[in-house]
């Protein structure tokens, strides 16, 4: 049997296949973040026939404060539980797993778009921004704990299959976890373990909240790829943390600079860095990262190199892709 079609069975998230389409944001959703049927019908139209065996739609905000963009989904109120069970039944129905991701945008937000004031783990610049940032207090980091932990059971009740944190791609966490937007001098900054202090609690919270059962994914921003920035031994030492505070599945991808890595372009651009966290972790681990034939992924599999592999953009340009792949490799 080809690799991309084995289950998933040594997981607290069991699956049909290796095949997983990532989360990429659409902005379909109400100016509030509430579902729309357009964005119904997109999810029901890539999941249709079950090929896709895990579906993590795109990143919901916890908080107002945290939205990164126009028509973003939002996760902040429990009025917006019975929409979104009806994004989880339609992925369901087709015989996918559904994950619901979510996020705090941080300093990578803008006042236009939130209407509020734009915050940070240090007033330092997003590289990617040109608003300052306010520097959050320990009480401000006690209430977005407070906000993941309530977005987490706000995704149980929608019946999800699990929740996955947002760490990357320049977002709140990614930059506590980075030492290019983190200069804090308390115990939320300096090496690694101070950097990472904040994913622990919210992921311990969110574990309190949802039972042992329930699955946490994390994305994780590994590298940031520019001078200054994270290590993939910085990745390493932080994945060993994850495991041991409650997390299930390390899903890994791009730092600062987002989901890509400057000048790259072969497919499963993460690779090294998946290769490395297998090594370190006992825990299923997700590659993306430009795969756009079934035969690469494949060959990522065999190779060791993760334990499940996202394909997005090009599940995106054709909602026949997963088909094609899974029936090319029967």
């Amino acid at each position: 049997m080809a690799e991309l079609l084995k289950p998933l069975v040594n997981s607290k998230l069991q699956l049909n296949n290796r095949l997983v389409l990532p989360p990429m944001a659409t902005a379909k959703c109400e100016d509030d973040g509430k579902v729309t049927q357009e964005i119904l019908d997109y999810y029901d139209e890539k999941s249709k026939g079950g090929y896709i065996s895990l579906i993590i739609i795109e990143h919901s905000f916890i908080e107002k404060q945290g939205k990164a963009h126009k028509g973003q989904l939002s996760i902040a109120n429990d009025n917006l539980i019975e929409d979104l069970k009806k994004l989880s039944n339609i992925i369901h129905k087709n015989g996918s797993k559904a994950i619901m991701q979510i996020n705090h945008a941080g300093s990578l937000a803008k006042s236009s778009v939130t209407g509020c004031e734009i915050v940070g783990p240090s007033a330092i610049m997003h590289p990617r921004n040109s608003e300052l940032p306010k520097e959050l207090t320990k009480e401000d980091i006690k209430v977005i704990i407070s906000n993941f932990r309530n977005a987490a059971r706000r995704v149980k009740n929608a019946g999800f299959d699990g929740v996955e944190i947002h760490s990357a791609h320049g977002y709140l966490l990614n930059e506590f976890y980075s030492p290019i937007t983190n200069k804090r001098s308390d115990e939320y900054g300096g090496d690694i373990f101070g950097r990472i202090k904040l994913h622990l609690e919210i992921i311990r919270a969110i574990r309190d909240e949802v039972g042992k059962d329930f699955p946490i994914l994390l994305r994780l921003g590994a590298c940031d790829y520019t001078d200054g920035g994270n290590t993939i031994d910085d990745c390493k030492a932080a994945v060993v943390e994850f495991q041991k505070s409650g997390v299930d599945i390390i899903d890994i991808s791009g730092g600062l600079l987002g989901y890509i890595i400057p000048g790259v372009k072969t497919q499963g651009y993460f690779s090294n860095v998946t290769e490395e966290v297998k090594k370190n972790v006992s825990i299923p681990v997700i590659l993306t990262g430009g795969i756009t034939d079934a035969e690469e992924a494949e060959k990522l599999l065999k190779s060791g190199k993760a334990d499940l592999i996202g394909v997005g953009r090009a599940i995106l340009k054709d909602s026949l892709w997963s088909k094609k792949a899974i029936e090319s490799l029967k």
